[in-house]
């Protein structure tokens, strides 16, 4: 039996991060800086850029992502953190049309990403880095989690969509956590939330 482990994503884990987010997909071109840069700034940025980028956000507090572990093995990735912080959510229409939460809010958190490594997918490492995700935006003073997630089949085409497209995560993974689906902007895509009050 593997051994799980889940850590914050702290500067000292930079060479963790990258291991976590290189094992196919997109991860290693992005570093999990989609969200965090307006889409100006990511046509104008390199990969090597975006690295730098993440590791001076990996040097602040609070961290924004967990790692996950795998007998000692960086696997995967979740990026968990204010939303106010990932500045192109509050710039897609697709989200600001429907949430019900002011985009000025720092208690309103986001998880946004998910990245696993190939050789580790099919291990509910995605489970698991939810719900410590939950945990950690609790623990920091979180009011609300949101997130973006989507179907895994194609409406169009009733195929499984390629992985690379459920970065955002998959509706029944954040359902069978506890969050409430709030808006469906499109078949295939949904807002949910789930409120770390009650």
């Amino acid at each position: 039996m593997a051994t799980i482990t889940i850590e914050p994503a702290t500067a000292d884990r930079f060479e963790d991060a990258q291991h976590a987010l290189s094992g196919g997909g997109d991860g290693a071109s992005c570093q999990c800086a989609w969200w965090t840069i307006t889409n100006t700034q990511w046509q104008q940025t390199t990969r090597d850029e975006r690295k730098t980028l993440l590791e001076h956000e990996m040097a602040e507090a609070p961290p924004p992502a967990l790692i996950a572990y795998v007998d000692g093995e960086a696997a995967g990735w979740i990026r968990v953190g204010p939303r106010t912080r990932q500045v192109r959510l509050a710039r897609t229409k697709e989200f600001t049309g429907h949430s019900v939460e002011p985009w000025d809010d720092e208690s309103v958190w986001a998880v946004t990403c998910f990245v696993v490594r190939r050789e580790h997918r099919g291990e509910g490492l995605n489970s698991r880095l939810l719900h410590a995700a939950i945990e950690f935006a609790r623990a920091h003073g979180a009011r609300v989690i949101e997130a973006y997630p989507t179907e895994p089949i194609d409406p169009a085409t009733g195929k499984n969509k390629p992985v690379n497209n459920l970065f955002r995560g998959i509706v029944s993974t954040f359902a069978s956590a506890g969050f409430r689906e709030v808006a469906r902007p499109k078949p295939d895509r949904a807002i949910v939330s789930l409120d770390l009050t009650s």
